[in-house]
């Protein structure tokens, strides 16, 4: 668990002997090298790579203060984070990792399901020389957030999940809506949802411009950031093993409640869109028995990106949350 600038692997942005140190670079400057997509600029973010579990990660960075990580979705990368980082960077010290597979990290062929990806969080944390970190997860990013949480709630003083279901999800409230996960169908299988990915981006296209409730959230851009990196063959392949792996093991835990006897003792807070067609509000409630300290707040009128859509509600929401003991 070292920070390094290891050669270029497959999946990866390669860069030289200065990616590793924020401070060798203008912020925003992206790591030097050749035959990678440019870092999208964000004022006042630095990026490093930290090899974690033997995979070289990507790591943005911005801020100063206590430290906070923040963990995007799919089908997404540190960009995710883009508006909301300029409203906390001034209170905290912000780590914006691509997961395994996603934006700039590497894309080994495994290490995508849910326990591995919360190993990987523990493990950067550990990395970076940090004993305790705040959360803050979309989507998939906090499937392996609440799993972190619940396994060392003493590295975690705090998760905001955002657009996300917390692991208790009552069966009666999820059988109804299981037709709003259609499109997982279309990555989820081994050798095509790849191809999917790669070629046939209207549909990620789609994911992106129909999951918030007003198409103006999403600036010039924006959208075709996300699917050009998800073409990106390592990508594309970790975009399917994150949802086949889901089919082998998050879902039959559900079936079986594998979580029921768990406890969250870390205090959380999991927002909402009202107008989230993926993960409607109504779908979260029975979490309570569970948790010693868990809310459920929406925000009117809003989608599935509230990262993009709502950046200062997730921003508020975020320090809220952070300023409890």
């Amino acid at each position: 668990m070292t920070i390094t600038t290891p050669p270029p692997a497959e999946g990866a942005a390669p860069g030289g002997p200065e990616a590793s140190r924020p401070e060798a670079g203008r912020p925003g400057d992206p790591p030097p090298g050749r035959g990678t997509r440019p870092l999208p600029h964000v004022p006042g973010v630095t990026h490093r790579f930290v090899t974690v579990r033997g995979v070289r990660l990507h790591v943005a960075e911005a801020g100063t203060g206590e430290p906070v990580v923040l963990l995007h979705g799919f089908p997404q990368h540190w960009y995710a984070w883009r508006h909301v980082v300029p409203l906390l960077a001034g209170q905290y010290r912000l780590i914006c990792p691509d997961w395994r597979g996603f934006g700039w990290s590497q894309a080994p062929r495994r290490g995508y399901d849910t326990a591995s990806r919360a190993a990987d969080i523990l493990a950067l944390i550990d990395a970076l020389g940090l004993r305790r970190v705040r959360l803050i997860a979309h989507d998939w990013g906090a499937n392996a957030a609440f799993t972190a949480a619940l396994q060392a709630p003493e590295r975690v003083s705090h998760l905001l999940a955002v657009n996300a279901a917390h692991p208790w999800l009552k069966q009666r409230r999820m059988l109804p809506q299981l037709w709003r996960f259609w499109y997982t169908a279309f990555f989820e299988y081994p050798g095509i949802g790849r191809q999917v990915l790669r070629r046939w981006p209207g549909l990620t296209r789609f994911l992106l411009r129909r999951g918030v409730a007003r198409p103006a959230a999403w600036q010039p851009g924006e959208v075709e950031e996300f699917v050009a990196a998800s073409r990106l063959p390592g990508s594309a392949r970790a975009g399917e093993a994150l949802h086949w792996q889901f089919v082998l093991h998050d879902i039959p835990g559900m079936i079986v409640r594998r979580s029921r006897r768990l406890r969250l003792t870390v205090p959380t807070v999991i927002l909402a869109g009202g107008r989230d067609w993926m993960l409607p509000p109504a779908m979260l409630a029975g979490a309570d028995g569970h948790a010693d300290h868990l809310q459920v707040r929406v925000v009117p009128e809003a989608g599935h990106f509230l990262p993009a859509e709502r950046p200062a509600e997730v921003a508020q929401a975020a320090s809220a949350l952070f300023g409890r003991s």
